[in-house]
């Protein structure tokens, strides 16, 4: 949640996210932060620094907006319906899961207590499906074939 709260506030984005006004924040604030309008090197690194930050806040928050949820809803369900569940992580308030089919999603928000009770049922899949994949803000953090 502190990620979505660090890049809603570098963008100015109040509630639900909008594809169009972060595209136009993310144009304006590539411009006002772009290395090549910098002649002092300190300067010049610190909006590179900025610029990354910019543009991996972009890809965020893009991954999240409901447009883009809805637009991938029908392979979303695919995964959380007919993949199991091969691996996950759980660090602070994020867990990772990893689906057999290759998909890898992030679900925001996850406590330690929810985390816990995941751990110990012995249907993970089921209480997964009940507690965590719908309840929860996610994003597609990427294909395993994309680690390689």
């Amino acid at each position: 949640m502190k990620r979505i709260n660090e890049y809603k506030k570098l963008f100015n984005v109040q509630g639900a996210i909008d594809l169009k006004e972060i595209k136009t924040t993310y144009r304006g604030l590539v411009k006002k932060y772009h290395p090549d309008k910098f002649q002092d090197e300190q300067e010049k690194e610190e909006a590179g620094e900025i610029s990354l930050k910019i543009i991996d806040g972009y890809h965020f928050l893009v991954s999240i907006a409901p447009e883009t949820k809805e637009a991938n809803l029908e392979a979303y369900t695919k995964t959380i319906k007919e993949s199991y569940i091969e691996d996950f992580k759980h660090k602070s308030m994020l867990m990772e899961i990893t689906f057999s089919d290759g998909n890898v999603y992030e679900y925001f928000g996850v406590n330690k207590a929810l985390y816990t009770k995941f751990l110990n049922t012995p249907q993970r899949a089921n209480f997964a499906r009940r507690k965590i994949f719908n309840s929860f803000i996610y994003r597609k953090a990427m294909k395993a074939s994309e680690l390689v």
